[in-house]
């Protein structure tokens, strides 16, 4: 993993911009891409966002299901259920 650091103020409304640097380590593309956001314990983790399967985390054949991505494996193994 490549450190970056950098300190960014929070505005009145609760914003915060990402670096130029971080947006491009993560190859994210204004407009287009969106991040997700995990707490540990102190610390807030900002990842790339991927659509991924609910039960595998596969990213591959995705169906959408009552609002929820599955992919067709994992459909196919509740079909059997």
């Amino acid at each position: 993993m490549r450190a970056i650091g950098c300190v960014r103020q929070i505005d009145k409304l609760g914003r915060l911009v990402l670096p130029s640097d971080i947006r491009k380590a993560l190859d994210l593309k204004n407009g287009v891409d969106s991040v997700e956001f995990f707490m540990d314990n102190d610390s807030v983790i900002i990842k790339k966002y991927r659509l991924t399967c609910i039960f595998c985390q596969s990213d591959e054949n995705l169906i959408s299901y009552k609002n929820q991505a599955v992919c067709r494996n994992c459909m196919e193994e509740l079909k059997k259920s």
